[in-house]
């Protein structure tokens, strides 16, 4: 059968769909019942807790596609600002990894000839140095142009390497998460939670300047070279 891995990937996800919705799994995860059992882990064992909270994390955006910016707000609330920004960057940062991984396996086969046809699209995400993907990859983590969720996948089908990829991605998520888990731990109160607002203020500036420069940047380089 012709693109055979494409039709197994396709059937997965339609299965996962199937089961998702008969057994709720995804409202479970996005309700409060989470934050109950891992609050509640936390004063018992924080390291069984950091570790159910990071394959919790890793299945809601693999698996069930979840939005990454909840498991974010649940570091802040559980771990603190700055354990909450390292569990949480490391929990994301494993799940795009394991995404790409089946992407590319699944994806990169039958895809990658198709997008390869465009230009645009050769000359960023199947340069053989690595540079542009590099370029591309940092935009699109630090401006939303499109899901996290679908970028783990879509990024499997590109030439970019598993090791640059995946350094590259937990550094240009990093600032997001921070601004989520550290927001979110400014919220709670505390002495210093003032101070957490102040900086969850600054990250958000930091990534909204750095991603319209990078856009601006991208607009004109494709300018360029038309």
């Amino acid at each position: 059968m012709k693109n055979k891995k494409l039709w197994i990937f396709a059937g997965i996800v339609l299965l996962i769909f199937i089961l998702d919705r008969t057994f709720h799994w995804s409202d479970w995860l996005m309700n409060s019942q989470p934050l109950d059992v891992l609050s509640r882990l936390v004063q018992q064992n924080r390291l069984q807790a950091v570790l159910l909270y990071i394959v919790l994390t890793i299945v809601a955006c693999v698996v069930l596609a979840l939005p990454g910016v909840t498991f974010a707000i649940l570091a802040g609330l559980l771990f603190g600002p700055w354990l909450g920004t390292l569990v949480c960057s490391l929990a994301t940062t494993i799940g795009a990894m394991i995404a790409f991984l089946l992407g590319r396996f699944f994806l990169k086969e039958s895809i990658e000839p198709l997008v390869s046809k465009n230009k645009y699209l050769k000359k960023w995400l199947f340069d053989n140095t690595g540079k542009n993907q590099v370029f591309v990859l940092m935009i699109t983590r630090l401006v939303p142009i499109f899901p996290y969720n679908l970028q783990n996948f879509a990024y499997g089908i590109t030439s970019i390497s598993f090791g640059t990829y995946s350094l590259a991605s937990f550094v240009f998520m990093l600032p997001g998460t921070a601004m989520y888990t550290v927001g979110t731990a400014g919220l709670t109160g505390g002495k210093d939670g003032l101070l957490y607002l102040g900086i969850a203020a600054l990250l958000a500036l930091m990534v909204t300047v750095a991603g319209m420069i990078l856009k601006k940047r991208y607009i004109k380089e494709e300018k360029d070279g038309e």
